[in-house]
């Protein structure tokens, strides 16, 4: 949808133009509500070292990048052809190399949060290599589904609220927590 020649909307029609979209858009208009919620939470809350430009994506070519990057209809198609997969060389090695870059712009104790999935290898893998101990998650994510993290993490935005990060060698999995409750949208009828 968004790379059809004949979509008008406006995010599709960055895509197709000089200036590019952000990644970080991109992204949420094809993730939804998860990605949504990852993307305002890493605005609000991401301290990146010196030289790093606010929060990074992981994707599945080019390694970590900055969310407001722009990016272009062909790289979006460079994406889709690569598997996100820790035997995957072509996703692998980039984000080798942007996480090495990271670590040595990275105080001693600084910490790496990843908001992605906790639950499989695709990311931890790969990162646990080079930040050991200091790549962590927030606590809350044990248990929960992706629309469930993007609801907290959307909830946290506004409450001006972090999360409790925790070490990735911790509990990755556990009870379902509660669900979450819904929010008033001050619409009459709707909560």
């Amino acid at each position: 949808m968004i790379l059809a020649e004949r979509a008008e909307f406006a995010l599709a029609c960055s895509l197709r133009a000089a200036k590019g979209a952000p990644l970080g858009d991109v992204f949420a208009f094809l993730s939804g509500l998860y990605f949504r919620g990852k993307l305002q939470y890493a605005r609000a809350f991401a301290r990146p070292p010196d030289g790093v430009q606010g929060a990074l994506v992981i994707t599945s070519s080019r390694g970590l990048r900055a969310v407001d990057e722009p990016i272009f209809a062909g790289c979006l198609r460079e994406f889709a052809a690569v598997p996100v997969d820790a035997g995957e060389e072509r996703y692998r090695a980039p984000l080798l190399r942007d996480a090495h870059a990271l670590a040595a712009r990275m105080a001693d104790d600084g910490e790496v949060i990843l908001l992605g999935s906790i639950a499989t290898d695709k990311y931890t893998t790969v990162l646990s290599q080079v930040f050991g101990p200091r790549l962590r998650f927030p606590a809350a994510f044990v248990g929960r589904g992706d629309m469930s993290r993007g609801g907290l993490m959307l909830r946290c935005v506004r409450e001006g609220r972090e999360l409790e990060y925790v070490p990735l060698g911790g509990a990755r999995r556990g009870a379902r927590p509660a669900k979450l409750e819904p929010i008033a949208t001050g619409r009459p009828g709707q909560r």
